[in-house]
């Protein structure tokens, strides 16, 4: 998180020294404008000239914290807000016109009443497809807390015996990205190219450093090197896009599910001169191919839960997982009577 204070220019305490204030740090810090222009067409300068009189007519603070909140709204970006004594504002249409692709009831019947918990991860072990062997099913609902080697470490060891492994991130609306490189790092046992940042330089919309290099090290515990499937939704946001990013790289590591949330850029917080308080996307990160992943990351398979499953209480993506996982072994089985 970093933080920031309005541009040289001083701004006074109206309606239209806040919207001026407002518009101006997002002009000046704001680091996805290429992107969104690309994505639907926004223009910020349009959008001032829009938004200007309507703040300026304002009657009370009431109505001018709507009015901020709807333009920030423009970004389409959930990392941006406005706070004040009226609530914050938010922006949730990435992720409404998306199928939920989670459900609390049928989960449970997956990790029943004797699951674990280390750290606000549960998991707990499954059959396969086939009935047979075993397979980890791992649910990360946060990234809001911090993960220790010797937890991660521990939960690995209890699932020894699984042949393959299911991390579910699906409706993880991020945290800190500290905590998504430590469930990531215990899936390498050699540092790995995942991606880059990129850092505002000066108030141009393209004025920015030369992306650096984001590197995943193997964690000091425990490494998982059997086959892991990683679930995933649209409300899968933040760090645990940032999670998914990483997963993307390790070679025995796949994506299941739909396409996640995005939320890639690391945030700014500044206030404006009636003190209210605004979060806005700051330091871009980039795939490890210079891809954008603001808008959401793509499944390597795209898996819904089906109708018919969800009437069931039957997780159509975790079945797919665990079907992933044994087809593995029985391609590995015939390779070798070959």
């Amino acid at each position: 998180m970093l933080t920031s204070c309005i541009g040289e220019e001083s701004f006074e305490n109206s309606n239209s020294g806040n919207f001026e204030a407002l518009w101006e740090v997002i002009d000046r810090q704001y680091c996805f404008f290429d992107v969104a222009e690309k994505e639907y067409g926004l223009n910020w300068n349009i959008v001032h000239d829009k938004y200007k009189p309507l703040a300026e007519a304002c009657e009370d603070d009431a109505e001018l914290f709507k009015v901020l909140g709807d333009m920030l709204g423009e970004l389409r970006d959930g990392h941006v807000n406005l706070t004040s004594m009226f609530g914050t504002s938010y922006y949730w249409d990435w992720k409404l016109d998306y199928p939920l692709n989670f459900s609390d009831s049928i989960q449970r019947n997956y990790l029943g009443n004797d699951f674990k918990l280390t750290n606000g991860i549960k998991y707990t072990a499954l059959t396969n497809s086939a009935g047979t062997d075993s397979i980890g099913y791992v649910y990360c609902g946060s990234f809001a807390g911090g993960f220790s080697v010797n937890n991660l470490s521990m939960m690995l060891l209890e699932l020894k015996n699984a042949k393959g492994l299911i991390i579910d991130v699906r409706n993880n609306g991020g945290g800190m990205v500290t905590a998504a490189e430590s469930l990531a790092s215990s899936f390498t046992k050699e540092k790995i190219h995942c991606g880059y940042i990129r850092h505002k330089t000066g108030p141009g919309h393209d004025e920015f450093s030369e992306p650096e290099e984001i590197y995943l090290k193997p964690s000091p515990g425990v490494i998982w090197l059997r086959p892991v499937v990683v679930l995933t939704n649209r409300s899968v946001y933040s760090a645990a896009n940032y999670f998914v990013m990483l997963m993307h790289e390790i070679p025995h590591a796949f994506i299941l599910g739909d396409a996640t949330g995005g939320g890639s850029g690391l945030p700014l917080n500044t206030t404006l001169p009636n003190g209210w308080s605004v979060r806005l996307s700051a330091c871009p990160m980039l795939d490890a191919k210079g891809n954008d992943t603001e808008f959401g990351i793509a499944p390597d398979m795209r898996v819904d839960i089906s109708n018919i499953d969800w009437l069931l209480g039957r997780d159509t993506m975790i079945e797919a997982a665990k079907m992933l996982i044994s087809e593995y072994y029985d391609k590995k089985a015939e390779e070798k009577a070959q």
